[in-house]
């Protein structure tokens, strides 16, 4: 690829001083060559490793107060702003599966997501207004006083009333579209997949996904994530291909991301490990978490930094470590780079 730019701008420069070709000497190609060489502008003593872990946070609700599947307002904030202190910054969900990262160097990207699309994720009050301490508008709030916090998040989204507030389920998801974030998918009726069949499956993920794209107005947006409802799969293990990929009244649908309940962070995108059909995350709460919440993962990536995703902000180069290389995948468009830590 870097080669490609290479050629491309030595041709301008050729043809833009078609008169006097000699300018072109050793020095002008030296720089171009430093131009396009992104590796150049890695910082190692940031120790980039891009094959650490990477936190996927699940969320259900917001509310009044704190319970197990609940989190107030004020400690939601507290959590944003825990994260930014700590130098996590969120991407998207299709980012994250794709390896696309491009967070910025020397910080570590984390995926935000909610579960089943419940009303304190996206209120509007009487007079018409967004209910500030609604899910969506704290995290506009925050990205707007920290705009160097990214408005990423996905909301998977259950039943025909996604945000439970009716007449308002198209207006509410093109609003969450248009300023960054995600919707995805999870299910038609909130099943249990442990005993259904393969039509059973087929038709929760295939009608939700077309539903959920009936009211989006951005053509080619693809409602293709899924996050499993109670995180169970079939029993049937052969039915599990059904939740990756199947069809409904003949029109397929497909999914590059199936996220599980917990409760552990995920496997980089780089790592031969990493399987974007089972996602693990970690339940963003301090109240029942079996010391596998977001507080204790925070901890841990503390104690034990060789563990955490460090981006090298390029997308297209992998940086990691020497002494990670045998996790590490072949990746196509992307170029490894791989550098002595001096251990």
């Amino acid at each position: 690829m870097n080669k490609k730019f290479l050629i491309i701008i030595l041709s301008t420069l050729l043809m833009t001083s078609c008169a006097n070709t000699a300018e072109i000497t050793k020095k002008n190609i030296e720089a171009v060559s430093e131009i396009v060489d992104p590796k150049v502008n890695i910082d190692l003593k940031l120790k980039p490793n891009e094959a650490g872990k990477i936190m996927v946070l699940m969320y259900h609700n917001i509310g009044n107060e704190e319970k197990e599947w609940v989190r107030t307002p004020a400690n939601f904030i507290k959590d944003l702003n825990t994260l930014y202190d700590k130098g996590y910054r969120p991407i998207s969900l299709s980012d994250y599966v794709s390896g696309h990262i491009t967070t910025k160097q020397g910080f570590t990207p984390i995926v935000i997501t909610f579960d089943d699309g419940n009303k304190n994720n996206f209120e509007y009050l009487d007079d018409g207004s967004a209910n500030k301490a609604s899910a969506v508008e704290i995290l506009m709030d925050f990205h707007k006083s920290h705009n160097d916090f990214p408005l990423e998040a996905t909301f998977f989204l259950t039943g025909s009333c996604p945000f439970n507030q009716k007449g308002f389920e198209s207006e509410k998801i093109n609003y969450i579209i248009e300023n960054g974030m995600d919707v995805g998918n999870h299910t038609q009726n909130h099943v249990n997949f442990k005993s259904t069949t393969k039509d059973e499956i087929q038709k929760e993920i295939g009608a939700q996904a077309q539903f959920l794209k009936s009211l989006i107005k951005k053509p080619d947006y693809e409602v293709n994530t899924f996050a499993l409802p109670f995180g169970i799969r079939p029993k049937d293990h052969t039915l599990t291909t059904n939740l990756a990929s199947g069809s409904f009244n003949d029109v397929p649908y497909e999914n590059i991301a199936i996220l599980n309940v917990g409760w552990n962070p995920a496997y980089s995108p780089y790592d031969t490990r990493f399987d974007p059909t089972s996602i693990p995350r970690i339940r963003a709460s301090e109240m029942k978490v079996d010391n596998v919440g977001l507080y204790n993962y925070i901890e841990y990536f503390d104690k034990n930094p060789q563990e955490r995703f460090i981006s090298d902000g390029i997308d297209g180069v992998v940086t990691i470590p020497e002494e990670k290389k045998e996790k590490m995948a072949n990746i196509a468009d992307q170029e490894i780079y791989i550098y002595s830590t001096g251990k």
